[in-house]
């Protein structure tokens, strides 16, 4: 079971270690960057994606004046003592640094790249797996990733309370003679959902993270991982009421989920009541567990 999470701070851009069962919240790394988001840790390195520095449209409030557009995000590594800082590619190597996974290598959504990419550790062997033809009607935007031994699934999340997001599926390799813009092997797997992020596998299910409006918005959702060529079954909600859910780590009989409220939620897999790590009083982004 998790001994600990690791969580990002988005406005400070600092990474939090944060204890369990207590909550006990210690900082890891204060330099982070601009608007972290993706995390995963793995052999003793903490790996993050950062969004970048945005425009701001002065007439539009809040997040929605937000212009992410310039090509100014990163994928960056720490140790898991908050040493040795470095970037696996160099900033403006990708757009909007979204959620990220890792199976040896780096996978990563990048929402206004309209792309899946994947690194080595090292920053070697770039590769884009899924590029998306741009449009306005942010249908295209990739945002939430994860692998197993062969395949790749990620969200696109679609407008602001849309409830027009999809969780796709492909193979890890793009298919003989095509391209990450041409692959036959895309398979659409859900659709009609309100706007799906992180995405984990676990014991045969697909859980994820859901923004969006209620009731079936800013939940947290798991169906079993459909068989080739099907689509998924109708999602099972085990909670909601988030503020805007973004970050999933799931361990073996808990999912913890952090939201841009602060908090980070503990959700029973078997569909007992939700409670409450902590509330950190700032926007949080991703998030991964640590066993010790």
């Amino acid at each position: 079971m998790f001994s600990e999470l690791v969580v990002l701070g988005i406005r400070t851009g600092t990474i939090y270690r944060v204890g369990l069962p207590d909550g006990q919240v210690t900082p890891l790394y204060k330099d982070a960057g601009v608007s972290p988001d993706g995390v995963v840790v793995a052999d003793g390195t903490v790996y993050w994606t950062t969004m970048g520095m945005p425009s701001r449209d002065p007439s539009v409030p809040g997040e929605a004046g937000l212009d992410y557009s310039a090509r100014n995000g990163g994928l960056h590594a720490v140790s898991f003592d908050g040493t040795g800082a470095r970037d696996v590619v160099p900033n403006g190597t990708l757009t909007t640094g979204k959620q990220l996974a890792y199976n040896g290598s780096l996978y990563w959504g990048d929402r206004e790249g309209y792309r899946i990419t994947r690194v080595n550790p090292d920053g070697t062997g770039l590769t884009d797996l899924i590029v998306n033809e741009p449009d306005d009607s942010g249908m295209q935007e990739c945002v939430g990733v994860t692998v197993d031994a062969t395949q790749l699934y990620w969200t696109q999340k679609g407008p602001a309370k849309g409830g027009v997001g999809r969780i796709f599926r492909a193979g890890l390799e793009i298919p003989s003679g095509e391209t990450a813009r041409d692959r036959s092997d895309i398979e659409t797997l859900w659709d009609h959902l309100p706007e799906p992020i992180d995405l984990e596998i676990h014991g045969g299910y697909l859980y994820w993270t859901d923004r969006g409006a209620a009731p079936k918005g800013n939940t947290l959702n798991r169906a079993p991982i459909p068989a080739p060529g099907e689509k998924g079954a109708e999602p099972e909600i085990l909670a909601s009421g988030f503020t805007e859910a973004i970050g999933l780590a799931v361990d073996d009989e808990v999912a913890y989920v952090s939201d841009l409220g602060g908090r980070i939620t503990a959700v029973p897999l078997d569909g007992g009541a939700s409670r409450v790590v902590i509330d950190m009083g700032e926007l949080l982004s991703g998030i991964a567990g640590i066993r010790r």
